[in-house]
């Protein structure tokens, strides 16, 4: 009996070791851009190497707010990537939300067209989209990054796929009260939805804060730069501003991880959410 505790005692002590080290693995590089964020130039190639420098100051930081403008390109981001993410979620919740619960002709031809599209790479498409945001003259605005990102067909299927795991009686008991099917989605199905919304807000979020090949065709004045965009500025054809580049990495991190921090009690609810049977 002692030796299988004690046997069940190590072998937590060893899990616990092996994912502290692949922690640490996949956070190394992480901690190492912060760390330099605060180094000045000649530390930042010195051998032997160190995290935070013999003399850790936040210079980096204020010479990228100050000489970048950088809190234009920020704002710039934080709107595309909020409004594009609130769309995006009411636009596909609906759609999944009607092809789960309600019943109308070419429903199935529809719905697989939707799913057809995840096979187009965006390449393909792209240029037919440009052509588009040109001809609205959205050429060169930002509602011309939100727009095109906001129907999605593999956030239609995730909450598709999320609300047939809903029963209809919920629905059903609704409609012997009484209750229209505006209120029935706005006051039950769609607060049943939380946990697939906070994906969809994470992911939609995480595209639209990250990107940067669509920008880099729509946007061309320097007034509208994404993040992305800016960041790619700190490289010139000749030497590139690393101690800008990686202060502004790092801020450019906090709010996808304040996103993510603050919607993953919804996603953990999912889990149990998803076994409800109908």
């Amino acid at each position: 009996m002692q030796t299988k505790k004690r046997r069940k005692i190590y072998g937590i002590i060893l899990l616990g070791v092996l994912l502290f080290l692949l922690s640490f693995l996949f956070l190394m590089p992480i901690i190492w851009v912060i760390g330099s964020s605060f180094k000045s130039a000649g530390e930042l190639f010195s051998w032997p190497p160190s995290l935070f420098g013999r003399s850790p100051s936040l210079d980096n930081y204020v010479k990228a707010l100050e000489e970048g403008d950088f809190n234009k390109y920020f704002l710039n981001t934080v709107f595309v990537s909020i409004v594009a993410t609130v769309l995006t979620v009411i636009v596909n919740v609906m759609s999944g939300y009607a092809f789960a619960k309600y019943r109308f002709k070419g429903q199935t031809i529809l719905f697989g067209i939707v799913l057809a599209t995840l096979m187009v790479p965006l390449e393909v498409i792209m240029i037919p989209i440009f052509k588009v945001i040109v001809a609205t003259n959205l050429y060169n605005n930002l509602w011309g990054l939100i727009i095109p990102a906001v129907a999605s067909p593999t956030a239609v299927f995730l909450v598709k796929q999320y609300y047939v795991g809903i029963p209809d009686a919920y629905m059903e008991a609704a409609r012997i009260d009484g209750a229209s099917e505006r209120n029935i989605f706005l006051r039950i199905m769609l607060p049943l939805a939380k946990p697939v919304i906070s994906v969809l807000c994470i992911f939609s979020f995480m595209w639209r804060w990250n990107d940067y090949l669509w920008p880099k065709l729509v946007i061309n004045s320097k007034t509208k730069y994404t993040i992305q965009l800016a960041l790619a500025n700190f490289s010139g054809e000749y030497s590139v501003d690393w101690n800008s580049l990686l202060a502004m990495s790092v801020i450019s991190m906090i709010p996808v991880i304040l996103v993510f921090v603050s919607l993953q009690k919804y996603i953990i609810g999912g889990m149990t959410a998803g076994g409800i049977k109908g």
